[in-house]
């Protein structure tokens, strides 16, 4: 994983922009620092333009009067997490420059001893045209963002992977800031330029040799930015490309009459088969991501993977399935977030422990004898105590591995003087939910906090050594777990709940009255790219730690895109079971009995990370 920065601009001529604009450059190269802290190198080069000549021909007339260089910048930071050696970026060879923020877990041959961004770079400097780039990143998976330099067409190529699991920031040219940048993270909000997240819809690319450097900026750099389609148009012509971009949800209405699930201990006939391929095909998605990880310890019992631990289904399935691949002796972080809320402890001081909900205080009280020796209030949130019960079930299923469940706990006093950094690092989001996101992914991935060696033991400080950081972001989108599925369906059947997850709407095809659940599955899948994976990425890898997405391997996605939407979910049915329905249906199967009846809670109020200060809409904008 990496920080990647680029900049295109007129070459300097010592005047006063200029210094100012290499003071920007620095400052932007620092945050992007931060993001690898095992090496950095910047790279410039310069693409000169003819001169004018003294033949007047109009074939040899030049395009312009005034042909100053641009000057390419190019800076990388790396984080190593592949390969047996720290890679100095950015990658150089007769010209070809390529920074790369990424992994490649599928399609093409990586031995633990390489690494991907050389591996792919060697491939890069082999092609020549802009056909083959397109289809190369077309043929592999994994989260990535890069910019990359071809010297012999004077090309320049940028983008994101198609689900914009690692973040990539634009600015374009204004007559203001007359400049094109392109960052994984800006330095927060500065008048100089105007960063937004770079679409993960197509490939972009610029040609110099179209026009000269002076005319690029005269005309407005921002037109010569062409956007390539990650599939070539000609199917007769076009290769495989199993990556190049997510499937389509399956549209396929249920049958008339087909057997519901009554329980989680009994699956239908129908869905034996998609249980166990899902099992399959999470558990080899997380595999590639917690193998191969490098220690960079001698001390071999030093963790290097832990998952975002909330207790709920998704987060515990990928806990123990990465107990799986990791070896028995090396330990599991478990990173619990918690934060003393006012409102909460307000609500507590007026008679309601934790200010929880009816049904949050009975099932307290059902597991009150697992948590009575443990933190209360301010920190036991909703999440802790769930995080707690599944520790448990964890320990019970794998007695043979270390669970370090790690206590992040958040004092107000603390939260409050990190958010003007953190609304720096979410930046372009700026709203309330954003906010509350960060602030929990923030804390919890820096891994501070304390471990307890059993319940009534004291806690003693730990801070967790692991790079990697597992993330259950996907299950819902893919699995229909959020209420509005349910609403959706309650407001038109099926069809609606189809569109919600999968984003077909009636120019496609008419709907009827009795066919609106379909329609909002691939709305959900369509909105990931742009919903928090990009902030989430900035906000994660400022402590140089990387999370990987095993919900949101492309194999994953397409493979679940693919099932009819009544495999993986049933409104009809009940919280805890109809909700991500597949998902609990493999979780009961590997024997984690307890998370698969967990209702999904979203994680800014399981840690309690939301609305400290007051009730506010979480579109709201920060003020």
């Amino acid at each position: 994983m990496c920080g990647i920065f680029f900049s295109l601009r007129e070459a300097d001529d010592g005047n006063d922009i200029d210094i100012d604009f290499n003071k920007l450059s620095k400052t932007l190269q620092d945050a992007n620092a931060a993001r690898g802290p095992d090496s950095q190198s910047l790279f410039r080069t310069l693409i000169a333009f003819a001169e004018p000549s003294n033949d007047t021909s109009p074939s040899s007339l030049p395009k312009s009067d005034h042909c100053r260089p641009l000057s390419l910048e190019f800076f990388a930071s790396e984080l190593r997490l592949r390969g047996d050696r720290p890679v100095l970026q950015p990658h150089n060879k007769s010209g070809d420059i390529l920074c790369w923020n990424g992994e490649i877990f599928d399609g093409m041959n990586i031995s633990p001893e390489e690494n991907d961004g050389v591996r792919l770079f060697e491939e890069l400097h082999k092609l020549e045209t802009t056909d083959q780039i397109q289809n190369l990143f077309g043929t592999i998976e994994g989260p990535y963002a890069f910019v990359f330099y071809q010297a012999s067409s004077q090309r320049l190529f940028f983008a994101r992977d198609p689900l914009g699991r690692r973040s990539l920031l634009i600015h374009k040219y204004t007559p203001a800031s007359p400049y094109l940048l392109l960052a994984s993270v800006s330095a927060g909000v500065d008048s100089r330029y105007e960063f937004e997240e770079l679409s993960t819809q197509d490939i972009y690319c610029i040609d110099f040799r179209i026009v000269n450097g002076q005319e690029m900026l005269q005309e407005g750099l921002n037109s010569h930015i062409l956007s390539l389609p990650r599939r070539l148009a000609e199917p007769c012509l076009k290769p495989s490309l199993p990556y190049a971009e997510m499937g389509k949800v399956n549209c396929d209405m249920p049958p008339e009459e087909y057997l519901p699930v009554t329980s989680l201990d009994l699956v239908p006939e129908y869905l034996v088969q998609a249980v166990d391929d899902l099992i399959y095909h999470l558990d080899r998605s997380v595999m590639l991501r917690v193998r191969d990880i490098p220690q960079l310890s001698d001390n071999i019992t030093q963790p290097r993977v832990a998952v975002l631990f909330s207790g709920g289904i998704d987060s515990t399935m990928l806990a123990f399935l990465a107990h799986r691949h990791i070896p028995i002796g090396e330990p599991i972080d478990l990173l619990n977030v918690a934060f003393e809320n006012p409102r909460k402890v307000k609500l507590q001081a007026e008679g309601n422990a934790g200010g929880l909900s009816r049904k949050e205080k009975k099932a307290r009280e059902r597991n009150s004898g697992k948590t009575e020796m443990l933190p209360t209030v301010p920190y036991m949130v909703p999440d802790r105590v769930t995080g707690l019960q599944e520790l448990d079930e964890l320990r019970n299923l794998c007695p043979d591995r270390i669970w370090n469940f790690v206590e992040i706990n958040v004092p107000y006093e603390e939260s409050q003087p990190a958010r003007p950094l953190i609304e720096s690092l979410m930046s372009p989001g700026r709203t309330i939910m954003d906010m509350s996101l960060a602030l929990a992914l923030y804390f919890a991935s820096r891994g501070t906090g304390q471990l307890r060696c059993s319940p009534d033991a004291d806690p003693i400080p730990y801070t967790s050594s692991a790079r990697v950081l597992l993330n259950g972001l996907g299950s819902d989108e893919l699995l229909g777990g959020y209420g509005r599925h349910r609403t959706a369906y309650n407001a038109g059947g099926w069809q609606t709940v189809v569109e919600e997850v999968g984003r077909v709407t009636e120019d496609h095809f008419p709907l009827r009255s009795d066919q609106k659940i379909i329609l909002q599955l691939q709305l959900e899948l369509d909105r990931i790219p742009t919903r928090n994976l990009g902030r989430d990425d900035r906000v994660i890898s400022s402590h140089g730690k990387e999370t990987r997405h095993p919900f949101l391997s492309l194999t994953v996605v397409n493979y679940l895109t693919g099932l009819p939407v009544h495999f993986k979910m049933d409104p009809r049915l009940e919280l805890g079971l109809g909700d991500k329905m597949l998902l609990r249906l493999a979780a009961r199967k590997v024997g984690l009995v307890e998370a698969s009846q967990r209702k999904k809670r979203a994680m800014q109020f399981g840690s309690h990370s939301a609305r400290m200060e007051g009730e506010r809409r979480g579109d709201a904008i920060l003020e």
